[in-house]
């Protein structure tokens, strides 16, 4: 979906399809045929914006035979979808029983994190439609946060250095302007956007900035308009926003919330919980141990690194973040020029609700999505931007 800024210039919003995880080329064909195209016509349509994730089998698929590269291009164009973002984050497995921690593998002090992202780029230098110059791509934020020395600090500074002289290099050849955003993460090495901060000054290249991602700056309570103010005062780029919301416990002393927060404890994904005391920021690496006896402190409102839909917040006594959500997209784009133009809904725990409100048919999830962009569609035009065919 694109929009008509005020300032002239076209905002891009997208649905990242790692909801519908593939690990292989023909599984991201087939995922355009039975989800993207579906949530196209359930909006009515004619164009829509999606964030593809290639996993690492399907990115080197596509990058090593340009006729397959053309043919995902053809199917894009037959199915009434567009690429201009990419979500470089997961390298593989994101569709598996148990991802937890695995999901931060390879981090950016292994070769195989930069060889994928430039890969990535390559495909998406390709995939980007004839009228758009610019795409991007968000990834890890450096590291997990254990294990990480200072001797794989400066190994991943010189892959993203390196990252940043080929993106010069495809831009020469191809003409298309790629940049990559970190994704700060509670838990990481960059963890909030104040953390992205002296890595990517020491960087100090306009193709490596960062992908604000709204649950996590939500989880990690940071304030959006001091946020993006820093990045701005500090030139960091914000290359991409992603629109999701967090989940928000407002008394999570109370057994009635606790027991509704145990209902978001799953097997698959990591829901790094956080609360802000008077010493700091307070947390745990998941839900459940936060919930286990006085693991983190319950005197004030604790949040949850889990991507509840944007349109529908879960039951009290429980809320999501989306307050956060429309702060950080007034301040993004809401001023007199954007901040960035590329927004993606992101909002890949569908199947990871609890079983009540999982979606139960291919139909359902469509009807959700779409409803989650038509909801993004609403704050966008509230804010003056003009949708666009």
């Amino acid at each position: 979906m694109r929009f008509r800024h005020p300032d002239g210039s076209t905002v891009h919003l997208a649905y990242c399809t790692n909801v519908h995880p593939a690990e292989t080329l023909d599984g991201v064909l087939a995922q355009l045929r039975d989800h993207c195209e579906p949530v196209r016509r359930r909006l009515g349509r004619d164009r829509l914006g999606i964030g593809l994730w290639l996993a690492k089998d399907a990115a080197h698929a596509l990058v090593s035979d340009p006729s397959a590269l053309r043919g995902l291009r053809t199917e894009l164009d037959r199915r009434g979808l567009e690429v201009v973002t990419l979500n470089g984050f997961p390298y593989e497995g994101f569709g598996a029983e148990e991802v937890k921690y695995r999901v931060y593998k390879p981090d950016w002090a292994d070769p195989e994190r930069l060889d994928h992202t430039t890969s990535l780029a390559r495909v998406l230098a390709g995939l980007l439609p004839d009228d758009v110059t610019q795409g991007s791509i968000s990834t890890l934020p450096l590291a997990w946060r254990t294990a990480y020395d200072e001797h794989r600090a400066e190994t991943a500074r010189t892959a993203l250095l390196t990252l940043a002289e080929r993106l010069d290099a495809l831009q020469e050849l191809t003409g298309r302007d790629i940049r990559v955003g970190l994704e700060p993460e509670p838990g990481c090495t960059v963890e909030t956007t104040a953390d992205a901060i002296t890595p990517l000054g020491a960087i100090a290249d306009d193709r490596i900035g960062i992908c604000v991602d709204t649950c996590h700056l939500a989880t990690s309570f940071e304030d959006p308009h001091a946020a993006l103010d820093a990045l701005a005062q500090a030139r960091v780029p914000v290359v991409k926003s992603q629109l999701s919301a967090a989940l928000h416990a407002e008394h999570p002393h109370l057994p009635e919330v606790r027991e509704a927060l145990a209902a978001f404890d799953e097997p698959r994904f990591l829901h790094q919980t956080r609360t802000a005391t008077a010493a700091g920021l307070r947390g745990t690496d998941d839900l459940g141990e936060a919930l286990k006896g006085d693991a983190l402190p319950d005197a004030s409102p604790w949040r949850a690194h889990f991507h509840v839909p944007l349109h529908a917040a879960p039951a009290a006594p429980l809320t999501s973040t989306l307050p956060v959500l429309k702060t950080a997209l007034t301040r993004l784009v809401g001023g007199p020029h954007p901040l960035t133009r590329h927004l993606e809904v992101e909002t890949y725990t569908w199947q990871a609700l609890p079983p009540e409100l999982r979606p139960r048919a291919r139909s359902q999830l469509a009807d959700g999505i779409a409803a989650e962009l038509t909801l993004a569609r609403d704050l966008l035009t509230d804010l003056g931007l003009k949708e666009l065919p």
